[in-house]
């Protein structure tokens, strides 16, 4: 397979807070990796450097091919990953079609398009003409989701998009991940539902105080493995 991300050693700071320490990880093109882990652990921080929101000048971080490190997230951006951010952040002053096609301003071509979003999200259709945020939570994430795929990115990061969800909406929504998968977008999330992380995933990373404490396919991983590499502890503690 095609090596489409990997950072040795990526460390982040927040001032004298140091809140990544020496991350390794490979996503490959065509993969669905996930991202597991408790609040604080370093997992937002990490694809916050992916993209260009933290600063990682000097340090390896490879994005198809060339280095991203130091970049400004706007070229980050046109060179083909794109984020889903934490509580969707829409434009409140835009309707549904209006949000989705300023994740088009870039320009770069690819098999997203407004037909091909509300092909995968059907629900958005007869919502298109509403404001962005007049929705459900489940379809304002549908809506953020497509915002980031009309770029047409080799790579979209989703960060905790099941946050605040009923089960029922978050099963929907992770059911569009194969078919993005099969329009050849590759797919990393950050998720604190390990068992949907599983679920979607082709291998797991999970991140406790800003490392990595284990990574596997979902197969290869067992419950006791995945409970301490979380929480730090057994799981006969729980």
């Amino acid at each position: 397979m095609t090596r489409l991300l990997e950072t040795q050693g990526l460390t982040a700071h927040y001032g004298d807070f140091q809140a990544l320490f020496g991350i390794d990880m490979t996503i490959d093109a065509g993969e669905t990796v996930a991202i597991i882990g408790s609040n604080g652990a370093g997992k937002s921080t990490f694809l916050r450097a992916l993209t260009g929101l933290r600063p990682t000048a000097g340090q390896s971080v490879q994005f198809d091919g060339q280095s991203i490190a130091g970049l400004p997230a706007y070229r980050i951006h046109k060179l083909g990953l794109a984020m889903v951010p934490e509580g969707r952040r829409l434009f409140p002053s835009l309707t549904v079609e209006e949000n989705l096609l300023i994740g088009a301003a870039g320009g770069r071509k690819g098999p997203w398009s407004l037909k091909s979003i509300y092909d995968l999200f059907p629900d958005l259709v007869a919502k298109k003409h509403n404001p962005g945020t007049a929705l459900s939570g489940g379809q304002q994430q549908m809506v953020a989701i497509g915002r980031a795929l009309m770029s047409n990115p080799k790579l979209v990061l989703c960060d905790e998009i099941s946050l605040g969800l009923a089960p029922k909406i978050i099963k929907d929504i992770y059911q569009a991940v194969p078919q993005i998968r099969a329009n050849g977008t590759s797919v990393l999330v950050v998720e604190q539902d390990v068992g949907q992380a599983l679920a979607v995933a082709t291998r797991v990373y999970c991140f406790m105080e800003g490392r990595v404490s284990l990574t596997g396919t979902p197969a290869s991983l067992t419950r006791s493995q995945i409970a301490q590499a979380y929480f730090g502890l057994t799981e006969e503690a729980h």
